[in-house]
């Protein structure tokens, strides 16, 4: 009866561990673009009257200003719906930092330039408006013409 029941329970553990096949490795999840821009990049906003900008990184978002204090927020990923992609930031301070770009093609109103996306900026109180790109584009492009990025 012992050998009925040893030879059972090896055959049980046998069928427990047969070999199966591993599973795939899961495909990355497509970039999430706006506007033709890849957001998963990094990206610039910025404007003028009053000259500003923002540059979006993988978790910050970083603006500075003439004449103004440079700042920084943390953000979790952009929420996109439909051709808006919004940031939502929190600088150390815990004050809000809102970026929101538009899939829109912007002209920043004193360069020739023509960019994929209408930005706008809330901080604090102050609401500024502008264009973004990405920032390989921006840092590319002349004085004129289409920011588009160098890859596309």
């Amino acid at each position: 009866m012992r050998l009925i029941l040893s030879s059972l329970a090896v055959l049980a553990l046998a069928a427990c561990s047969s070999e199966t096949e591993a599973p795939a490795p899961a495909e990355p999840p497509p970039p999430v673009e706006l506007g033709g821009v890849n957001l998963d990049q990094p990206l610039r906003a910025l404007g003028t009257e009053p000259f500003w900008g923002v540059d979006v990184t993988a978790n910050e978002l970083l603006y500075s200003g003439v004449d103004r204090p440079e700042r920084r927020a943390t953000h979790d990923g952009p929420e996109v719906m439909g051709t808006v992609a919004t940031w939502q930031g929190t600088t150390p301070d815990g004050g809000a930092m809102t970026l929101t770009l538009m899939a829109t093609e912007c002209s920043d109103g004193m360069s020739d330039r023509t960019y994929p996306l209408t930005a706008r900026l809330q901080v604090g109180d102050e609401t500024l408006n502008g264009c973004a790109a990405s920032t390989s584009a921006i840092e590319t492009v002349g004085e004129s013409g289409r920011v588009v990025d160098p890859a596309s």
